[in-house]
């Protein structure tokens, strides 16, 4: 393992031999069955909308404690064509909340059941509606302190927000966790398309997301030339040809990307988790990025995308260590 810093998600993570495969690692961490059993944090929740000032609207799940007040708030973000349902933000929330802490989960535009809610698509460089949205989220904390996790895409985003934390800080916002997030979208889209498993697993989602968009709004939109696009590249480069400013996927996937002295402005405090087996996101945009002495960069030997698991029931070795490093946050 190699880090930079030190906190609870950088302690030795020894992956069980049976789980030394990125790609097993990766699917089971999406596997329903780790999500089973009792779960409070969904026993409390509530959906709540949030509108920004640009009359988006998104879709999220708040869970306050039923007790005594939280010692915090949790916000997590998903992977791209994720949702708050996903089973690695079901798992972590379920941690989180029987840890004392309050959460709250966001759908980006167009994620879980949210299609309704804007006629525009979703796009990964929309970070001002995500940032509004967790910081009205973060408000609910009512001068608690306010943490974020983000996951895969979520991770991008999470780091982005503590970016611009710098300018326009959210009250409240204590520290920061990615968990494989994609700093290099280009290098992720490639490594995507490569394995065919987890292309086929992406573009059947993102398929049925946009036949429901179609279906929501058909005077705007007709992606039927579009659905027989085999690889998650050729199915961007469309959209954007037909739907979007951009002129070509490098210039959009350029306005995410993270790597270099991207993060070195970071404000917020944060760790950022990933493993050198990752099949989507390479570990050589970790060792090199640039940071400050407040971000945190652990590469685990294994642990696959968003995986890190270990023995029966398939529990996430984030699971513990989030509420963990969270805990001595707020005690801080």
């Amino acid at each position: 393992m190699t880090a930079i810093g030190r906190s609870e998600l950088a302690r030795p993570y020894e992956a069980p031999v049976s789980l030394r495969n990125g790609h097993l690692q990766t699917l089971l961490a999406s596997a329903s069955l780790r999500a089973g059993g009792p779960n409070p944090m969904l026993a409390a929740a509530h959906e709540m909308i949030l509108e920004t000032s640009a009359g988006v609207r998104l879709l999220g799940a708040h869970s306050p404690q039923t007790g005594p007040p939280g010692r915090g708030l949790a916000v997590l973000l998903p992977g791209w064509e994720g949702s708050i349902d996903s089973t690695y933000m079901r798992c972590t929330g379920r941690a989180l909340y029987r840890r004392g802490y309050d959460l709250f989960r966001l759908n980006y535009r167009d994620h879980g059941c949210s299609h309704r809610l804007n006629e525009g698509i979703f796009y990964a460089v929309l970070l001002d509606e995500v940032f509004e949205a967790v910081a009205q989220a973060a408000a609910l904390a009512a001068g608690r302190p306010v943490l974020l996790a983000g996951f895969s895409l979520g991770g991008n985003f999470a780091l982005r927000i503590g970016r611009r934390c710098r300018a326009q800080p959210i009250p409240g916002l204590r520290y920061i966790v990615a968990v494989s997030p994609a700093l290099n979208p280009a290098e992720a889209t490639t490594r995507i398309d490569r394995h065919p498993l987890i292309r086929r697993y992406f573009l059947k989602k993102w398929r049925r997301s946009l036949a429901l968009k179609q279906a929501l709004f058909p005077d705007r939109y007709d992606f039927s030339p579009a659905l027989g696009i085999k690889t998650v590249l050729g199915l961007t480069e469309y959209l954007l040809a037909h739907y979007s400013r951009y002129g070509s996927s490098a210039a959009y996937f350029a306005d995410y990307t993270l790597t270099g002295e991207a993060l070195a402005s970071m404000s917020v405090p944060a760790s950022l988790v990933t493993a050198a087996d990752d099949p989507i996101i390479s570990a050589d945009d970790f060792e090199a990025l640039r940071c400050g002495a407040s971000t945190e960069v652990v590469v685990h030997r294994h642990g696959g995308h968003n995986g890190f698991l270990h023995g029966w029931p398939l529990r996430s070795r984030y699971e513990a260590d989030i509420p963990d490093l969270f805990d001595r946050i707020c005690a801080g």
